[in-house]
């Protein structure tokens, strides 16, 4: 996949919130403190054009990788990947 956007991962005071199905995707593929830490980051998603929850970022079928604080995004849609 050819990276379309450039997206920095920002620090939030409160967690945001995001779908039971992204829990459940996560789920035995992060845990303790990197969990914690990835509940209270966010992303300005170019795709929804909101503040979106990184958890919800990081299972998106755009999502390629996250590298120093910033995620290489294909742009394509903002779906969860199953």
């Amino acid at each position: 996949m050819e990276t379309r956007y450039f997206v920095e991962v920002k620090e939030a005071e409160k967690p945001l919130k995001y779908d039971a199905a992204v829990a459940e995707t996560i789920k035995g593929v992060v845990k303790g403190k990197m969990l914690a830490r990835m509940k209270r980051e966010y992303v300005e998603c170019p795709l929804a054009s909101e503040k979106v929850a990184f958890l919800t970022c990081f299972v998106c079928v755009s999502h390629i990788r996250r590298v120093r604080g910033i995620v290489h995004c294909a742009g394509i849609e903002k779906k969860v990947r199953s």
